[in-house]
């Protein structure tokens, strides 16, 4: 069900947002654990190089949603499409029901949720790369932020290092700081909202393999999913 590319992305993405979640709470937590300025730093940066890892592989994956597998394409992911609404009451009903359907790819309800995880992933991707460039000054925004606390002016912007306020237009900084708290604001705030629909979907999972052993986790390593009965999707496409 899962092709090769879908199975990639997943485990990269895993580790990626495992890595950047527990970077994050560091930096979060920085006056609490001691961390020097030099030490903040370093962790913002490793949490940067990271984020590019992790932005690159999630545009991948947008891409491959118009051109992968058919449980891989928007259609199978998006809670869209004509029959959407009627197949989200039929999936519904048959829980309250208590016999369950069978689908091979995502589910109603699994697409709203996949649809919610990737909407946080390239918000936190989009602000992460913004806020990158306001005060390490990396790609793709750095060279506009470094210019505009400079004030243009290539002496200090020849002078101006990573994490440092020297070298600095104190008006353009303070304008500057302004400008990112928006970002800064939401992508901690989407930090948080992620953390939580990431152990939702990770629950759901886990459940629906404990009750009805389907194979939804081991489907993401081996690509296979076992199913108890005839899948209500057998026939998209």
């Amino acid at each position: 069900m899962w092709d090769r590319t879908t199975r990639a992305f997943h485990w990269i993405n895993v580790v990626c947002v495992v890595v950047l979640a527990a970077l994050g709470t560091m930096m979060l937590n920085g006056k609490a654990l001691g961390l020097a300025h030099d030490g903040s730093i370093l962790l913002k940066t490793l949490h940067a190089y990271v984020g590019y890892v992790f932005a690159l592989n999630l545009i991948w994956r947008l891409i491959w949603a118009s051109v992968g597998n058919r449980h891989a394409r928007w259609r199978a992911i998006l809670p869209t499409g004509g029959g959407f609404a009627a197949a989200l009451r039929g999936q519904i009903q048959a829980l309250r029901a208590g016999r369950p359907a069978v689908y091979i790819g995502h589910s109603p309800v699994g697409r709203i949720m996949i649809t919610c995880l990737i909407l946080l992933l390239i918000v936190q991707a989009m602000t992460g790369l913004l806020l990158a460039g306001t005060d390490l000054y990396l790609p793709p925004f750095g060279a506009y932020f470094a210019d505009w606390v400079t004030g243009g002016e290539a002496e200090r912007l020849a002078l101006l290092r990573t994490g440092s306020t020297e070298h600095v237009v104190a008006e353009a900084y303070d304008a500057m700081k302004a400008f990112r708290k928006p970002f800064k604001e939401t992508h901690e705030f989407g930090f948080f909202v992620l953390v939580a629909v990431v152990l939702m979907h990770v629950a759901a999972n886990v459940l629906e393999d404990a009750r009805h052993a389907t194979g939804q986790i081991s489907a993401m390593f081996s690509g296979v999913k076992l199913l108890p009965g005839k899948p209500v999707d057998d026939s998209d496409g």
